[in-house]
């Protein structure tokens, strides 16, 4: 049901996925959808966030993991979230966007989960920031930007139908990143 509830939103949002639908794709009956998610939709959804954002999580860790050269690890993250763009022909973007957006300010439980998740992210990318030799603070504060440019970037290229935006975002960000560890900042 969360698998199921992940994609539904990541494709379609919070308000344009019904709880019906989401017991037809996960092949769970709308009784069961209710005894497992008592707080229905709104906790299903904040459910399915998380899952999203441990999805993502894995995908900054691959990428970032790829190579023990900063530039090249970031440039090699943006290729994989450009591939995996492109292999969903472009309907999987980032897994809490249209969610996050819909919801900001209505659902403190799905707001709690979103808030979670970009926070999840930006550690992923400090610590891989940080083991490469940025200090604490500016490791944090690139982690917040390397994030903020790939879901841009993301959106861009699902927009755009095109990897470019997520590829140029890559390159700038690797020089960006570089420039921390030549003393340039």
């Amino acid at each position: 049901m969360v698998r199921a509830t992940s994609r539904l939103l990541q494709r379609q949002g919070y308000e344009g996925t019904g709880i019906k639908q989401i017991s037809r794709e996960a092949e769970a009956t709308l009784g069961s959808v209710y005894h497992f998610f008592p707080g229905g939709k709104q906790e299903l959804a904040a459910e399915a966030i998380r899952h999203g954002d441990e999805e993502f999580a894995v995908l900054l860790r691959a990428g970032f993991d790829s190579s023990p050269d900063l530039g090249e690890a970031m440039t090699a993250c943006t290729r994989l979230l450009a591939g995996e763009l492109r292999a969903s022909d472009w309907q999987d973007g980032c897994p809490i966007t249209s969610t996050a957006l819909e919801t900001v300010g209505r659902v403190p439980v799905i707001e709690e989960a979103v808030t979670e998740a970009f926070a999840n992210w930006q550690a992923v990318v400090a610590e891989r920031l940080s083991a490469a030799g940025i200090g604490e603070e500016d490791a944090r504060e690139l982690a917040g930007t390397v994030i903020s440019a790939l879901e841009g970037a993301e959106l861009a290229a699902q927009v755009a139908r095109s990897e470019e935006p997520l590829l140029v975002a890559g390159k700038h960000l690797a020089r960006l990143l570089g420039s921390y560890l030549d003393g340039r900042p």
